[in-house]
């Protein structure tokens, strides 16, 4: 039986100070396909929290990963609703539910505060499958939400989650088409933009 021998590749010494390759920024048309600005969750990990995370661990996991919105999840691993950074920053809903609950802000947690699915709005993948971006911006002109939820039947025929679609994300896509406007805080931002410029 013949061994094969592993030569270890030498190393090298940076020579010079480096730099760091980046992806280049997506630059997209308001006549792109609206699936282009997809978050896709078979692509990338959704971020989530337990029902019973403190609200202040939940706008860590935002603020160390760069996000503005996560799921709250059951034992049962169901996404029973959101929370945003404008929820965990925000003092309405932290003082309410002290209020309601006689609790101290330490003891308030995601599921207190969050939006509950009920109250969400979906748009269903196959729908969003036919759109442009400024299709779907100008068929969410009174959405006044920043992001938008898209949603598949799976293998079993439950309703899933597949992404999501952020306002901000739609602004830095199609931005340099759309400026100068200052950063939009939903769709129903967005709209006035796009409907007020030449595309």
């Amino acid at each position: 039986m013949n061994q094969v021998t592993y030569s270890p590749k030498p190393l090298t010494q940076l020579g010079t100070t480096p730099i760091l390759a980046m992806p280049t920024p997506k630059r997209l048309l308001p006549t792109s396909p609206a699936m282009t600005v997809l978050t896709d969750f078979s692509q990338l990990m959704p971020q989530s929290v337990d029902a019973d995370t403190p609200i202040d661990d939940a706008h860590l996991k935002m603020r160390h990963g760069g996000i503005r919105l996560l799921f709250v999840m059951d034992k049962r691993a169901h996404c029973i609703g959101v929370i945003t950074s404008k929820e965990v920053i925000g003092s309405r809903r932290i003082n309410l539910a002290m209020q309601q609950r006689n609790l101290n802000r330490e003891e308030v947690t995601a599921e207190m505060i969050m939006t509950p699915w009920q109250k969400l709005s979906a748009m269903p993948i196959s729908q969003l499958g036919s759109l442009t971006i400024e299709d779907l911006v100008l068929s969410m002109e009174s959405f006044t939400d920043q992001h938008l939820l898209i949603t598949e039947l799976d293998d079993n025929q439950e309703l899933r989650i597949r992404g999501l679609i952020s306002a901000s994300d739609i602004q830095n896509a199609v931005g340099k088409d759309i400026n100068p406007v200052p950063m939009a805080k939903s769709f129903a931002e967005i709209c006035q933009v796009i409907t007020g410029h030449d595309l």
